[in-house]
């Protein structure tokens, strides 16, 4: 039988503070108030990341490019180390987790220095194995990979991986995810939470929940198949520019999911006597007697 516990929330702020320091300590702030677990950003090193030709390139979407070529444009959005350890600083003094998805290896490293409690994997990097060689060896916190577009075959080889070093059971979270911005509703494939807990429950630590989803709904959902971690993309404003921005919560959506989550955790439970107080009353005014 699933036991529940409260789902954890991640707010994936990740590029959504438009390269503003002072936005994403506000995006911080909001996480918390709103009552997430963890406020979690994105560190890349692009010129490791991307070709030359890419780097230089531009962007495919020029309305919501901040440089006049994607390289440029990914430079704009990036914080240096300095600045992660103040976010983790920040978010840890009113009492919010910070973390942040890493891209490459070089990222991989300059993260594992700040130290948070987890470090993610985004779907596109979990078949990056020198850069998750990184995390398994030379981290010791929880490490957290969405399997979106994703193999069933590669995600064994996944948790295979982290098995070697039998830290599979202790520190990984995985992710069912479907990658796009957004997913409509028939693309988000709720049973995939049970077939990982069918395939991995007894061999990683957690099972989480990636959406990028319009609404709120299907987290709630996600969480009763047994989802432990919530993931969702968040924004001050839809409106901006960016491509995460029109796929991610704003405040009110935040704070009602993080509402329903916690109601939901509270009705997930079986009657603990055949009538309830609450019930003895109405039992005893309506009930048809013979």
């Amino acid at each position: 039988m699933r036991s529940y516990s409260k789902a954890k929330v991640i707010s994936e702020i990740g590029c959504n503070h438009m390269g503003q320091f002072e936005i994403a300590k506000d995006l911080i702030k909001l996480s918390k108030d709103c009552g997430a677990t963890v406020a979690k950003f994105q560190k890349r090193n692009n010129k490791e990341l991307l070709t030359e030709e890419q780097y230089n390139a531009p962007h495919p979407n020029p309305y919501n490019s901040y440089g006049d070529t994607y390289g440029a444009h990914r430079e704009f959005l990036e914080f240096n180390t300095d600045q992660h350890f103040e976010l983790k600083k920040y978010a840890e003094s009113i009492g919010i987790e910070y973390s942040t998805s890493v891209w490459d290896v070089t990222s991989a490293k300059e993260i594992i220095e700040v130290n948070p409690g987890l470090i993610k994997v985004p779907s596109a990097c979990n078949n990056n194995y020198e850069m998750m060689k990184e995390l398994r060896d030379n981290y010791t916190g929880e490490v957290h990979i969405s399997f979106g577009m994703t193999t069933q075959e590669e995600e064994k080889e996944v948790i295979e991986f982290f098995e070697k070093t039998n830290t599979a059971k202790s520190r990984l979270v995985i992710y069912s995810c479907t990658s796009g911005y957004p997913v409509p509703f028939k693309d988000v494939c709720l049973l995939e939470i049970n077939r990982l807990y069918n395939t991995y429950e007894s061999r990683v630590k957690e099972i989480g929940f990636s959406g990028h989803h319009l609404g709120i709904a299907i987290d709630t959902a996600a969480y009763v198949l047994g989802a432990k971690w919530i993931e969702r993309h968040f924004t001050k404003d839809r409106t901006w520019k960016g491509t995460d921005h029109a796929a991610s919560l704003e405040v009110p959506g935040l704070q009602k999911l993080i509402r329903d989550l916690e109601h939901t955790y509270d009705a997930l439970n079986y009657k603990n006597t055949e009538i309830l107080d609450i019930e003895s009353v109405q039992r005893e005014k309506l009930k048809n007697r013979k």
